[in-house]
């Protein structure tokens, strides 16, 4: 045994003793105008060792053997370049690298996909992290996705994202009027923009988008709750806007579609100082759209100045604005159940709706507009800690007509259909102050988090309430038989003038609420060897509402574990995530109505664990990951079943699934976005025959178990068709149980598969392409307890020029 115990010494201490003899290797990259170049590939020529030059274009390659090499700086789209080297025992050469590319011309690359699937990103974790050493799993779609696809909805670009599905369209109303995302099965909304609030009531426009990431699962520790009040248990959705550079450049574009689709866009880039790094970049866009059902429009006005004023090495500053004027005429949410009998359509074909209506017309339209500012001061207090402070204003506003149709009895073809008219204004302020720190504690690096953060949010309310209107039947017949008293009421016609008669009779709200928040978080990313990184966090949250004198305290942790075994290619990692929602007093009352008292719950709580595995190979060129995740939500809030006037906080939701992504360049001029989601939704405690919380049930907006994205692109480099490319893909959604209860039974949207095609060509400054969305007329349908017809087949014709 003694040899083996010799081997197993020796087999231990051989990497020692190679690593006491080594060198290294540390340089800077810079782009040909002296701005450090960030996401560059820095290999020795042979060998499996390298490193990826950060955000300051810095890299360091260790534990190198003695000897001559060749150093390559390689970055997917551009030459490599290469530099000799000589590594002495003990020692650290220093070789930098000038790129031929000006900063301007390597965003360029950046911005196409083509840049390092490993990128580094900041605001997942807030503080810099690449994805392999990052143990929450996030997607993105970036700019470049959206002019592949010619997107001019930014709803639409979430088709790109496993594990999240739409489920609710934009209808504009007061408080939640922007579209409802399934994500993990569990409910949300875009709810940030660079990381800070970004509030809307309507829809988001796509001219400023630079990438929009999900942040997977609950993510309360460094977000907070009231931030993203209409997000979800199951992700954050975070859109990052375009920013600035120091040379000058634009893109002018148009799209032109099915359904009256027109859409002019600007994107324009300029330095404002010779001596100075002054730049402003300036994003717009003028949208108009009609609608595939026989009325309905949409028409806006976008503009997003965004400034940029580096002081010094150690200062910079950026000020981003964003104003959106928007008007519609929203379709109604079909809701065909009245969620306590039992179901007179249990398919679509028995409910036989017609999909070119719309229920409304034009003339009902809402308003939804819209500003928000930030403001964002970094400076560099020394070579390991600098600070981050950052103000956000927000406001958002609902002023016009909203309906929904509603199955009032069960048994007949009628659906009532009800207005009201919404007038809300909405506005948040968010202040935040960070340090970052990353340093090291004996051999231990720590890139440590700390913040504060102070969020305050006015709503005032002076809207009316809801009038009953007309019966509809989803063949499109009328009457106007009273669901109360079952008269029949005079005629009303779909006009403004019409409606505000009715409408005159309802009571206006009168009301005005202000919350704040103050939070203070800490977290810590400790790499304990180049292999293992371990993260902790925890959030301290005080929550203060003028609403019935109300306040909450929550504290939110975070935990998890990366582990390497090859450095930069394969990581295993595993998550603890938490959020929580604070829940508003309730008025209850005995069962016979008496005794009405207010009562206060504790916070909604939603625990996640997740493990998964991800892989950077094959020089880069392809990223893919999966996980399994476990959602536990507890202290919901549900109806007393027996007690009217009662509210119990005993409800308990779980959801758990798996989620594939792949991410590819594998050759020059191809590129693959793909992913797979499994997603289990129900309830696990709750009352029985409860619409919303019977156990073993779906508590609804869901979405399917299972979805398939897939979006791949292929650009000729040369030949007779160079420049000239094509792009094929689409999406699959199993079927989809709307409504799930023993008393009313349950209700499934079917499935269905989209296939998108694109056409294009693409040389250095122009863009010309023709895109098909739903090539095969594929009818299908989305839904929250609701059945909303999506579009049939449609082309857009988009037209780019850069400069």
């Amino acid at each position: 045994m003694k040899p083996l115990y010799l081997f197993l010494f020796l087999l231990f201490l051989s990497p020692l003793m190679v690593c006491g003899q080594s060198g290294s290797i540390r340089g800077v990259v810079k782009t040909s105008d002296g701005n450090p170049a960030e996401f560059v590939n820095i290999a020795i020529e042979g060998t499996s060792k390298g490193d990826i030059a950060d955000k300051n274009g810095k890299f360091e390659i260790r534990n190198v053997a003695p000897g001559n090499y060749i150093l390559v700086a390689s970055f997917i789209g551009l030459e490599n370049t290469q530099q000799p080297v000589e590594v002495k025992p003990g020692e650290t050469v220093t070789v930098d690298f000038i790129l031929k590319e000006n900063t301007k011309q390597l965003e360029e690359v950046i911005i196409s996909g083509r840049a390092t699937l490993n990128k580094e990103d900041n605001y997942v974790a807030k503080m810099p992290l690449r994805k392999m050493e990052n143990p929450q799993v996030y997607n993105s779609v970036s700019s470049e996705i959206l002019k592949q696809q010619a997107i001019t909805s930014y709803d639409d670009a979430f088709r790109n994202i496993p594990g999240v599905f739409r489920t609710w369209e934009s209808t504009g109303r007061d408080g939640d009027g922007a579209s409802y995302f399934a994500l993990r099965g569990l409910e949300g909304q875009p709810a940030l923009v660079n990381g800070l609030p970004g509030i809307t009531n309507g829809n988001l426009d796509p001219a400023n988008v630079e990438e929009i990431q999900v942040m997977k699962g609950p993510s309360a520790t460094l977000f907070g709750a009231n931030a993203t009040a209409y997000t979800s248990y199951g992700g954050v959705i975070n859109t990052i806007t375009k920013k600035p550079y120091f040379t000058s450049g634009g893109e002018i574009g148009y799209n032109i579609g099915s359904f009256g689709l027109n859409r002019i866009t600007a994107d324009i880039n300029a330095p404002l100082s010779q001596q100075n790094k002054v730049a402003i970049r300036i994003n717009t866009a003028y949208h108009t759209e009609g609608s595939f059902q026989d009325a309905g429009f949409k028409k806006s006005f976008f503009l997003a100045p965004t400034l940029a004023y580096e002081v010094n090495d150690r200062l910079k500053i950026l000020i981003v604005t964003e104003i959106l004027e928007e008007e519609r005429a929203v379709a109604p949410v079909f809701f065909h159940s009245n969620r306590a009998e039992p179901l007179t359509f249990k398919t679509i074909g028995e409910l036989n709706l017609d999909t070119k209506l719309s229920f409304t017309s034009n003339d009902l339209t809402i308003k939804n507009p819209r500003a928000n500012l930030q403001a964002q001061m970094v400076y560099k207090l020394s070579d390991q800690w600098s600070s981050q402070t950052v103000i956000s204003r927000g406001s958002a506003n609902s002023n016009g007509y909203y309906s929904y149709i509603w199955a009032d009895a069960e048994g007949d073809n009628d659906f009532g259909q009800y207005f009201t008219y919404v007038k809300e204004s909405r506005t948040t302020t968010d202040i935040q102050q960070n340090f970052n720190g990353d340093f090291k504690l004996g051999s231990v690096r720590n890139r440590l988090l700390i913040g504060l953060d102070y969020f305050t949010q006015e709503a005032v309310n002076n809207g009316l309430g809801y009038v009953f209107i007309r019966n509809v039947t989803p063949q499109g017949g009328e009457n106007f038989i009273s669901p109360d008293t079952g008269e029949e009421l005079a005629p009303v016609y779909l006009s403004r003038a019409s409606i505000d008669n009715l409408l005159a009779a309802t009571p206006v709200n009168n009301s005005k609420l202000t919350n704040n928040t103050y939070g203070a978080y800490i977290s810590n990313v400790m790499t304990i060897t180049p292999a293992i990184t371990i993260l902790a966090g925890v959030r301290a949250d005080y929550f203060d509402s003028d609403a019935d004198d109300f306040d909450q305290f929550a504290l939110s942790p975070k935990f998890g574990i990366v582990y390497q075994p090859v450095l930069e290619k394969v990581s295993v990692f595993a998550n603890y995530q938490n959020a929580f929602n604070n829940v508003a007093p309730m008025q209850v009352a005995d069962e016979d109505g008496n005794n009405q008292r207010l009562k206060t719950f504790d916070p909604e709580q939603a625990n996640q664990w997740e493990v998964g595995v991800k892989t950077n190979v094959l020089k880069d060129r392809l990223f893919a990951m999966v996980s399994y995740y476990d959602i536990q939500i507890k202290n919901k809030v549900i109806g007393d079943v027996n007690n009217f006037y009662n509210y119990i906080q005993s409800g308990k939701v779980e959801s758990k699934g798996y989620e594939l992504e792949v991410t590819a360049n594998l050759f020059s001029g191809f590129s693959l976005i793909a992913g797979y989601s499994h997603n289990e939704t129900k309830n696990k405690e709750g009352f029985a025959n409860d619409f919303y919380s019977e156990a073993g049930r779906a508590p609804g907006g869901q979405g399917p178990q299972d979805q398939v994205n897939v979006w791949a692109t292929y650009k000729f480099s040369s030949g007779n068709l160079q420049d000239i490319g094509f792009g094929l893909g689409g999406n699959y959604a199993s079927k989809y149980r709307v409504i799930d209860n023993s008393i009313t039974g349950v209700f499934d949207l079917p499935s269905y598969t989209v296939l998108n095609a694109s056409v294009f060509y693409n040389p250095e400054r122009f863009r010309f392409a023709v895109n098909v969305n739903n090539a095969l007329d594929e009818e299908y349908y989305i839904g929250y307890w609701s059945v909303n017809p999506q579009k049939p087949r449609n082309i857009v014709i988009s037209m780019a020029y850069t400069f």
